[in-house]
Formats: structure tokens, sequence, C-alpha cells
């Protein structure tokens, strides 16, 4: 089969150009595969990091890719639609996580040839933080494509709730493996700072109002002395609010910030550190966070929103707070630490999860319903 993916590659940072990767590199072991890259994703304007780029240091998987769509040049939509029926594609792969790419995206997906079907990889419908113009610039995209993939039955329902006609099949996010091996207990704390023998909570990913972190960090204000906070991810915004926060509880020596994107050479080192991954959050969708925890084998307290009680609690790899709420996230973290032998039973169930959740096993599922859908 010929597949084209057009989505963010190398040298872009972040969990989509992961997950890109990851897939890409997969398929092309038994197809003749393609990637099509964004030569500008956002304008600087718009994006609230320091860089969408990888650096110097990184350890990112570099994949080959043809860089042609400027998202805010309309001219490169119609550059990159001819350069993917020059390469004559039987299916289009196509990633949407936010309206900001639905004009371009939809644009190139309209333009393929009939027997070429384009498929889209529905990270989120509905965006975390909403604006006026998402649910029209969605249902554009949305009319160019012939079926869609979404990683948790959440997005599946904000899918069909815009289209109810909508061609859909739900796979899993498979398990990240390309962060490394765990690392020593002790290495880890040694290279983070960290005081050995504590219950060390970590907090991953870039740091958005939706994430929840301030709600952590006033549940772990309310926690004793045995256990020490890691703030890892950069800030999109101001970092301000969740300093004082830190800086008003008990003992904000106990508290470890790094505000910055984390590459992935470094990954293992928090991971390896962590006795449990906690995402308080307001909203979500999936979390690519569960995937890393999940290949370093740490169990993870998450709120009930979205898919993370699908993703988390109905597969027993962590526990799942009713409520977004500090006191809610408090009891489940002293839980979890109360009860050694739910710690294993986590640990056994994410074992499990390891082996069904392969990128062989998402890539097999995905070929087979694109030949469904091209019958």
């Amino acid at each position: 089969m010929k597949i084209a993916i057009l989505s963010c590659f190398y040298p872009y940072r972040g969990g989509i150009a992961q997950f890109n990767a990851n897939l890409f590199t997969e398929l092309g072991k038994e197809h003749d595969i393609r990637a099509f890259n964004f030569s500008r994703q956002y304008p600087s304007i718009l994006f609230p990091g320091k860089t969408q780029y990888v650096t110097a240091d990184d350890q990112a998987v570099s994949i080959e890719s043809e860089a042609l769509l400027d998202t805010a040049w309309p001219p490169s939509w119609g550059r990159t639609a001819r350069a993917i029926r020059r390469f004559d594609p039987d299916v289009l792969i196509v990633r949407y996580w936010m309206s900001w790419f639905a004009p371009s995206l939809g644009y190139v997906a309209r333009r393929m040839p009939p027997h070429c079907k384009v498929v889209a990889i529905l990270d989120n419908v509905i965006p975390h933080e909403r604006h006026f113009f998402d649910t029209p610039l969605t249902k554009y995209f949305l009319g160019g494509v012939d079926a869609c993939v979404t990683l948790c039955h959440e997005v599946s329902e904000d899918l069909f709730a815009l289209k109810k006609d909508a061609v859909c099949r739900v796979l899993p996010h498979p398990i990240y493996t390309h962060f490394g091996e765990k690392l020593p207990r002790e290495r880890a704390e040694e290279l983070l700072g960290l005081a050995k023998g504590k219950k060390n909570l970590l907090f991953f990913g870039l740091i958005r109002e939706y994430k929840g972190l301030d709600i952590l960090i006033r549940a772990f204000n309310t926690l004793d002395s045995d256990y020490q906070l890691i703030i890892a991810g950069e800030p999109y915004g101001a970092f301000d609010k969740y300093r004082e926060l830190i800086d008003k509880g008990p003992d904000p020596s106990r508290v470890f910030v790094f505000p910055e994107y984390i590459s992935d050479a470094q990954v293992k080192d928090y991971f390896s550190a962590a006795d449990l991954v906690v995402l308080p959050y307001r909203s979500a969708t999936q979390s690519g966070v569960s995937s890393i925890s999940n290949h370093f084998e740490i169990p993870m307290v998450v709120t009930d929103v979205g898919g993370l009680k699908e993703t988390i609690g109905e597969r027993g790899t962590g526990i799942v707070c009713e409520k977004a709420e500090p006191e809610c996230v408090a009891e489940a973290i002293r839980s979890y630490f109360a009860d050694p032998q739910g710690k294993e039973k986590f640990i056994e169930n994410i074992r499990r999860e390891n082996d069904r959740l392969s990128w062989r096993r998402f890539a097999a599922d995905l070929t087979d319903y694109i030949k469904e859908i091209q019958q």
C-alpha cells in the first residue's frame, strides 16, 4: 500500500511529532510511505512556548520529510496537494488536534484523487481551550475526510456530535518506547537533585490552565514531609501563580520545578525518579503522558475527565479521582501509598497493557481499517 502522512515531523518537537515518527517507522516496515511536513506549523505570534523545534541536544527521531505546508500561507496548500498527488498514495493520513489546522488540512484533503482515501487521526475534536470558530472550522475539515480514527471513545462522542454520519474507529494510543530504559532510581534522584527515600510525585508535560497544576500543588501542600513533588514541563503562559502557591506551602523546598520543555533524551530521568504520576486535569481527551508512564511502569492518579477514566481507570493502571479538586487528589495519592498490594496490581496491569498497546498492533489495526474503507 502507498501511504502518505501529512502532519508535523522532525524538526518539530512534542507529542504529535513523536507519535507520527513512531507510526511512520512501523508502517514503513511493510508499506511504501512518505511524510509530508509543515514548512510552518504556527506563526510565532500564536505559539505560546519558547520554540516549536527540537534542540541540538535532543534525541528526537529524525524522519525524512517534505516540508511544504505553511498553515498561514494559502498558496502552499495547493503546492502540498499537488506534491501528494504526484506520490499517488492509496491513502492520505492527516493528524488533527486544533481548529487552526482545519483550513489548510481541509483544503488539501479535498484535492486528493477519488481513489485516495483520506483518514484523519483525531487527537481532539473539541479543543480544551475553546473559541467561537472551532465548530465551523472543524466541520469544514471533517467534510473533506473519508474516515476517522480516535484514540479514545470520548473523542468519538465529540466527533458524532458534530458529524452524525462519520465513519470512525477507536484505536487506543500505543505505548511510547523511544525514551530509553529506566535508570536506577538513585541515579535519577541524583541527576534531579532530589532528596532520597521520599515518595516522589511527578507532574509532566506542557503546563496549561486545563491541566490543573494548581490543583495538584494545593493537594501537595496538605501532604506530609514524606512527599516530594516534581514539576517538569514548559509553561504556556506565566508560571507566577504556581510559584505563589508553592511558596505559600508548608515546605517549598520539597517542590522541584523544571520549567522547560523536556527533551526526549531527558524524559527517562524524571520517570525513573517517580513513584506516581499525577494528572489533575480539568478537561482532557486522552494523554500521551499516560503512554510514557506505561513505558516506565509508573502508575497514575488522574481526574475523571475526558478519556482518562477509560484509558487509566478501566484498564487498572491507576486511580481515578471523581473530582478535579485538591482534597480528592490528595486522598487518591495517600490511598495509593497506603496499599502496596494495590501498587503491584497496577504495575501488573501496566505490563499487560504494554503487550497489548504496541506500535505493531496499532499499525496493523490501522491498515486493516483502511482496507475496509477502500472496499
